[in-house]
């Protein structure tokens, strides 16, 4: 699968390495490509950066969002064209301190933040994942045969259901099924799952234990 990443922290560079290890073509899209050149020498095969122009010309089957949640607005009305009908995985978090009011108004609406990412990026097929994991365990625990941790996401329709759960999968975590978009408020900042890092079985009674009330 070629996969177009949007962003260049921790989450995008983790998840492009783990890609790119599975077996996957990973574009990165960055602003300024010379910054990644030592996560380029680090992955080596099946990966390369690129701007932005470049990222959403290569035609790629899906996207993930690993950039600023205050950049969502203006990169899907700068790309729209470029992702109608693909799988956008939006790991994104609104964070008032470094997003500013857009994240204040989103984290106060009657919508939560994949909701709103979904509405922006309207002819996408949307996916909330990857933004409740660490950094760091997102980095040092994939690829486990036991023991491994669960990734939560939701989704748009069955067929990002099934590109979701494969890309999860793929990098030796377990996919963990929210439901549709409109569940995922318990995945946004300092809500019940954001940042647990937790396996397949905890994960469920957790969750289970907040929607029973």
């Amino acid at each position: 699968m070629k996969i177009g990443i949007i962003g260049s922290g921790k989450i995008a560079g983790s998840l492009g390495k783990h890609w790119a290890k599975a077996g996957h073509e990973v574009l990165f899209g960055v602003k300024e490509p010379e910054k990644l050149n030592a996560l380029m020498v680090e992955i080596g095969k099946n990966a390369a950066v690129l701007n932005l122009n470049g990222v959403f010309n290569a035609n790629a089957d899906a996207f993930l969002l690993a950039m600023p949640f205050k950049a969502i607005e203006e990169l899907a009305e700068l790309y729209a064209g470029a992702y109608d009908n693909k799988i956008v995985i939006d790991a994104t978090n609104p964070v008032p301190e470094r997003d500013g009011d857009i994240a204040n108004e989103v984290l106060k609406a009657n919508y939560n933040a994949s909701e709103y990412t979904a509405v922006k990026f309207s002819t996408a097929k949307t996916v909330k994942a990857f933004n409740t994991i660490t950094p760091e365990d997102l980095q040092n625990r994939a690829f486990r045969s036991q023991h491994k941790l669960a990734i939560p996401y939701a989704s748009q329709d069955l067929e990002s259901k099934k590109i979701a759960k494969q890309l999860i999968q793929d990098i030796g975590f377990e996919a963990f099924y929210i439901g549709d978009l409109s569940d995922t408020n318990i995945m946004d900042p300092n809500q019940a799952i954001y940042r647990k890092s937790l396996e397949r079985d905890e994960m469920k009674r957790l969750v289970n234990s907040i929607r029973t009330f």
